[in-house]
């Protein structure tokens, strides 16, 4: 059987259970690959350490998050080399994509992998897959040129072929989904079909994860949690997200002018079976004693009515211990939708308030969510003491400090629990990206790009030093503090 090395280049200190890590082992294991599990994440001198960033400019609050884990001192390539030389890996893999798209970290994992690799010897094949790749594969094999072979798309399925050719000693360029070089030419091949039953995914492989990995802050207090998903896609096709890149991918590029949504979007949204998720949450509950389940779907609510009905009915009537945290858009709360939210255990929502201009969202971002409806939404949720979080971005295209302003105005009006501020990340292939570049806000590719640390934003309406104020003082802003 084949031997593969996955390779988590987590950067940001604090654990995180990584969807397309445990979706990948189980998938291997499951076909009696071995499969070994190397993490960057608490390795003192890799890592940055997002828990203060974010405490700092109160995000996150504070925590006793440090008391619980421990620092790995080692150096983190001549640990990676060990492993390698006592393993000898077929492949060594790392990033793909999944409803955990681009936050924490996932965007940069193929830079920070490839950092990692590019002073490693090995005879392994390098292959990696995740969201730059899809948008423009050639593009990364020339930036990142330590890569022998990427993936576009969802991986699990052409990774498993792949290790099958290995087993079998029977080339694998042939299989769909992959991109190369080969004799100095590129080669692309045909995209695969996307997932359609997420349930063969099933059960994910959480136990790959060292015991530390699970201490998650949450509103001051540590707890076990993990990241989850129930489905995979999202309806809409907003500007800056990168989304729209695995839709287009996949060929879901008809969008809707007056809401944009997607056509034929219900055979792009996909979810396990209600049966399979409570499977896995009873496990995760009972078996590894986790808490908090960290929904990282990309809009809960437009999930399965029936699958969310009757997994509500499966949790409102077992023993578990958990709760859950779900993001999804205003225009879904109402009466209706809460109850079913109680039922299912959601303790908290993050809800995309963005920025306050709806004229600006809807002719830049494509985004359209009514302002009176999110008013709404978050007034209901603190009534039935659902704890909301507000995402806001800064640092767009073409915005403004009077947006930003306008945009602390809104969050004050909202109240939320919770509020985050990130920085606008160009995603390569997005239609906001590609408007950045245009404007001069942004070369055309930016390497090391992560929302919650830094802005790479060049634009003379709003430089960087603003930025980075705006960055750390939002919520105090928000407070009038």
């Amino acid at each position: 059987m084949a031997k593969v090395l996955i390779i988590n280049p987590n950067k940001w200190g604090r654990g995180i259970t990584h969807l397309w890590i445990a979706s990948h082992s189980s998938l291997l294991k499951k076909n009696k690959h071995q499969v070994k599990l190397f993490d960057c994440t608490f390795y003192e001198k890799w890592s940055l350490n997002e828990i203060n960033v974010q405490q700092k400019s109160k995000i996150y609050k504070q925590s006793d998050y440090e008391k619980k884990i421990k620092y790995n001192l080692n150096n983190v390539y001549d640990d990676l080399q060990k492993i390698i030389n006592s393993f000898e890996p077929d492949i060594i893999f790392w990033s793909s994509i999944s409803s955990h798209i681009h936050a924490e970290g996932e965007y940069v994992n193929v830079q920070n992998g490839h950092d990692l690799i590019s002073k490693i010897n090995t005879n392994a094949f390098k292959i990696t897959g995740g969201l730059q790749i899809t948008a423009d594969p050639e593009m990364i094999l020339n930036e990142l040129d330590k890569i022998d072979y990427v993936i576009g798309g969802e991986t699990e399925d052409v990774l498993l072929k792949i290790c099958q050719c290995i087993d079998e000693n029977k080339s694998f360029e042939n299989i769909k989904g992959i991109s190369f070089f080969k004799n100095k030419k590129f080669i692309s091949n045909k995209k695969q079909e996307i997932l359609k039953n997420l349930d063969l995914l099933c059960p994910y492989d959480y136990d790959i994860f060292e015991e530390q990995v699970f201490f998650r802050p949450y509103n001051g207090n540590i707890i076990k949690a993990v990241d989850y998903e129930l489905s995979r896609g999202c309806i809409y096709s907003c500007n800056y997200c990168v989304e729209t890149i695995i839709q287009d991918y996949y060929q879901f590029n008809e969008r809707s002018k007056k809401s944009g949504a997607i056509k034929n979007f219900k055979n792009y949204l996909r979810s396990k079976s209600a049966n399979i998720i409570y499977e896995e949450l009873e496990y995760l509950s009972k078996k590894k004693e986790i808490k908090l389940i960290r929904c990282q779907d990309t809009n809960f609510l437009t999930n399965d009515r029936k699958i969310l009905e009757e997994l509500a009915l499966k949790i409102n009537k077992s023993d578990l211990d958990i709760f859950l945290y779900i993001e999804t858009r205003p225009e879904g709360i109402n009466e209706k939708s809460i109850e079913l939210l109680k039922m299912l255990k959601v303790d908290g929502i993050g809800m995309g308030v963005e920025l306050s201009d709806e004229t600006f969202r809807e002719d830049y971002l494509n985004r359209f969510a009514d302002q009176k409806k999110t008013i709404t939404a978050f007034d209901l949720l603190k009534e039935n003491q659902i704890k909301r979080t507000a995402y806001n971005i800064i640092g767009l295209p073409y915005q403004t400090e009077n947006s930003i302003l306008e945009t602390i105005k809104l969050n004050k009006r909202l109240k939320p629990d919770n509020i985050t501020v990130s920085f606008y990340s160009p995603y390569y292939g997005t239609k906001s990206q590609m408007d950045g570049y245009k404007t001069g806000d942004f070369e055309k590719y930016e390497r090391d790009v992560d929302n919650a640390f830094r802005s790479k934003s060049k634009s003379k309406l709003l430089n960087k030093q603003k930025l980075n104020y705006y960055k750390e003082n939002f919520i105090n802003l928000v407070n009038g503090e």
